[in-house]
């Protein structure tokens, strides 16, 4: 009988994946609401040592599957590899960040099970033991529940932002155990990997956020909002017709064309709402709405609004803050 969760570590270049933490605070709730184990799984060759630094996570144990051919990422590898291990394992889920490199070779792989996957998920919902997966749909402008039927494993990916990497619960040190997997003809040649433009500013892995929208009116009124991201020890931020005004630069947008963050906090200033910012920061874990228009659809998913003028709200709101901390 299938039983417990495997997560999926993904690396390059010797350094885990950012977000494969995040995956691995995903798989350690799944766990808890199903009370079940959580095992972590890392495919390559020669990086013993990042598993080692893996068991120090709360998992039963990690997995090092390893073989010459896994040293470069392929699909062909990468898929031969993970069903062995998962045919080994027997999981009832297989829990995987949704980065470039999963996104190439998990659909492979779910095929292989005679299965789908289940890809870019926000949240998921345990109910009586059923697991309900939450993807969003139409560019973000709707939500869909996703259970998976029939016989495990179940494969799911969750999006970046959707849980915190910091939320991954260390550990005593897990049992590592090495597994040397066979993987058949490899068919590609590795070429360099892809690779995002580089961020000046990665607004990922602020723990604050202060963004700006069109209410801000001017580019020099973006000095009240920085006060307030200071005072706070937070990031700036915009919505993209800030970006699009060249007010703040591009690296700063949050939204569908930007960068998709979920911080403790997040402050929107003067912005309205629009579907394509909110998939940007609906997984954020306050947020704070200053607006001057009640019905504007920010207020949907605020945890806290002001209707009002920003010009007089955030001046009084940076000073109380400032007081509290002096």
């Amino acid at each position: 009988m299938s039983n417990g969760i495997l997560v999926f570590i993904e690396h390059r270049d010797g350094r885990f994946n950012k977000t494969s933490f995040e995956a691995v605070a995903a798989a350690q709730n799944l766990g808890r609401e199903l009370q079940q184990s959580v095992a972590a799984v890392l495919l390559g060759s020669g990086v013993g040592n990042l598993a080692e630094m893996l068991a120090g996570y709360e998992v039963a144990k990690v997995v090092y599957a390893e073989n010459e051919k896994l040293k470069e990422y392929t699909p062909d590898g990468y898929t031969d590899a993970m069903e062995r291990v998962v045919r080994q394992l027997d999981p009832q889920y297989v829990v995987m960040p949704h980065t470039y490199l999963v996104r190439d070779y998990a659909p492979k792989l779910a095929a292989r099970f005679k299965k789908g996957l289940i890809s870019d998920c926000i949240r998921m919902k345990v109910t009586d033991g059923n697991v309900r997966f939450t993807r969003r749909i139409f560019l973000g402008k709707m939500d869909a529940d996703v259970v998976s039927e029939g016989e495990p494993p179940t494969f799911v990916t969750f999006q970046s932002g959707a849980y915190r990497a910091d939320q991954a619960a260390k550990g005593a040190g897990a049992q590592v155990e090495t597994l040397q997997v066979e993987v058949g003809d490899v068919r590609m040649r590795p070429e360099a990997p892809f690779q995002e433009v580089k961020q000046a500013v990665d607004l990922t892995k602020a723990d604050v956020i202060v963004a700006v929208g069109r209410g801000i009116k001017s580019k020099e009124n973006i000095a009240l909002a920085e006060k307030l991201a200071e005072v706070l020890g937070g990031d700036l931020a915009a919505s993209r017709p800030i970006c699009d005004a060249e007010w703040l630069p591009i690296d700063r947008q949050i939204g569908s064309s930007g960068q998709t963050v979920a911080p403790k906090l997040y402050i929107a200033l003067g912005i309205s709402g629009a579907i394509q910012h909110l998939v940007g920061m609906k997984n954020s874990g306050t947020i704070v709405a200053i607006n001057k228009d009640a019905e504007a659809p920010i207020f949907d998913i605020a945890d806290y609004g002001i209707v009002g003028d920003l010009f007089e709200a955030v001046p009084v709101l940076t000073e109380e803050i400032r007081k509290l901390k002096a």
